[in-house]
């Protein structure tokens, strides 16, 4: 494939070696500002792109998600914190006939945590003395709190316990890294189910699959729907 990253920071240069090593190539790069050579999201900047894979800001996701919708580029979104505009990106995608997938986390790792959380919280839901709790941490730079992924975790959980869901507890601090803690607690015991980011490459990993499974496809996915069914 042709790919276009979306905000050529940290994530994109990762991103960048990754598409590289699995055969595609990168052939158009913006920063921060959106600019490639001076010029942003356009139909010419973007010209011979087969997908798009977007890793900016929570403050930019939004004005690249309506440029790269409304250019019909088939488009990953990687970076967190629009989430409340959510109905908004899925009637921009239906509107224009484009494809875009969404996800609060792209890394397997734990996208299969998401599954196991939501299994677990069905199980030990059937027990009143079984009260659940959510903790994640992460480094001082993390700009959202609480992050996407302990925000999509949390909706895992309240599929069983509805209202007994309680708010994820968010620590910035240091040098941290991405860590987010389910737990199961009773007077007798708890139960935790733990899942820790080692680096950044099992997200990257993940947004180039997500560019690979969404080319071809119309509608907006979230990761999970594309993953798991590529099984």
């Amino acid at each position: 494939m042709k790919i276009a990253i979306v905000g050529y920071g940290k994530m994109g240069k990762i991103i960048e070696g990754i598409a590289l090593e699995r055969g595609h190539s990168v052939v158009a790069r913006f920063d921060i500002d959106n600019n490639v050579n001076g010029e942003g999201l356009t139909a010419k900047s973007l010209a011979g792109v087969d997908a798009a894979i977007e890793f900016s800001t929570p403050e930019s996701a939004m004005n690249n998600i309506r440029r790269l919708v409304s250019l019909k580029v088939p488009t990953v979104i990687g970076t967190t914190g629009w989430y409340a505009q959510l109905e908004e990106v899925g009637q921009l995608v239906a509107e224009n006939n484009a494809a875009l997938v969404w996800g609060a986390n792209f890394s397997i790792g734990v996208n299969l945590f998401f599954k196991l959380v939501r299994e677990a919280s069905a199980l030990f839901a059937r027990y009143n003395q079984y009260d659940p709790f959510l903790i994640e941490s992460h480094h001082k730079f993390k700009k959202d709190a609480p992050s996407g992924t302990a925000l999509v975790t949390a909706r895992m959980m309240r599929e069983a316990y509805g209202d007994r869901t309680p708010e994820a507890v968010a620590l910035r601090a240091g040098h941290i890294p991405g860590t987010h803690e389910v737990g199961f607690d009773s007077e007798a015991d708890t139960i935790t189910l733990t899942h820790t980011a080692r680096n950044r490459e099992g997200f990257a990993a993940g947004a180039v699959l997500a560019a690979e499974l969404v080319v071809g496809k119309q509608g907006m996915y979230e990761f999970p729907e594309l993953l798991f069914a590529a099984e």
